[in-house]
């Protein structure tokens, strides 16, 4: 029963948050401010979301596998490799660390 509850509560928060979007004035998202900052958001959202994947293990930090791969997908941007050269990098170094038990 608790967990209906948390999904319809879940739904409905979903929908008031649509609703609430849907209700800001047009005039209110054209200003330069609020225009800067949802072009910078996603890129935050998605920085946090990859430090969050990368350095945590439950409550705690750790370094492993997963920082060597980021770290080696970093340096493949750095040198202007294409996205999909850069996934791979990033594949092969954390499978390559992995293997070596690191």
């Amino acid at each position: 029963m608790n967990t209906w509850i948390a999904i319809g509560a879940t739904a409905l928060g979903c929908y008031a948050v649509k609703l609430a979007g849907l209700l800001v004035p047009a005039g209110a998202l054209e200003r330069p401010l609020v225009r800067r900052l949802a072009a910078l958001l996603p890129v935050a959202l998605l920085a946090a979301l990859t430090a969050q994947q990368t350095f945590a293990d439950g409550h705690a930090l750790v370094l492993d596998a997963r920082a060597a791969g980021v770290a080696a997908a970093g340096l493949a941007l750095v040198l202007r490799a294409p996205f999909l050269v850069v996934v791979a990098v990033a594949v092969a170094v954390t499978a390559g660390v992995r293997a070596v038990g690191g």
